[in-house]
């Protein structure tokens, strides 16, 4: 196993490196603490978002037995126009978790995350300019960051 983490290591850190290089990936788009992330991060735990409740699917656990891998899906197939699933976790210490730009792709997502302490977690979508929203409770039974 070790093994193949090297080779997998070793063959994606000069591609990432070309990529910079030749200016069609910006450190910015890596990393997940860039500025715009953070921003979208406070503005979410700042301000209340007024929207109707979602018309698309939204599936977490209720318990996660591990926060460090909690999975989540949203399925907004059968709207039309989705540019943008994000998801916030209200207690963790950066609020967004995962967001997803989906300009021309269907509107469907399964991801995990990670999840501090039992918190409320909001999915976001948004299609024509109209942002919408689903709220469920996951209750964290070990912490994934450290507790």
């Amino acid at each position: 196993m070790k093994r193949r983490l090297f080779l997998k290591s070793a063959i994606a850190g000069p591609a990432v490196a070309t990529a910079v290089s030749a200016g069609l990936l910006t450190p910015s788009m890596v990393f997940a603490n860039s500025a715009s992330f953070k921003d979208k991060s406070d503005i979410a735990s700042t301000s209340v978002v007024s929207s109707k409740k979602g018309l698309f699917k939204f599936k977490a656990p209720k318990i996660a037995e591990n926060g460090e891998v909690v999975p989540m899906t949203v399925d907004a197939s059968k709207i039309k126009d989705v540019t943008d699933i994000s998801f916030y976790i209200k207690n963790n210490s950066t609020p967004l978790a995962a967001s997803f730009n989906l300009s021309g792709a269907h509107g469907y997502v399964s991801t995990r995350v990670k999840m501090g302490r039992t918190s409320s977690v909001i999915a976001l979508v948004t299609a024509g300019g109209i942002t919408t929203s689903r709220t469920q409770e996951v209750k964290v039974t070990i912490g994934g960051c450290g507790g």
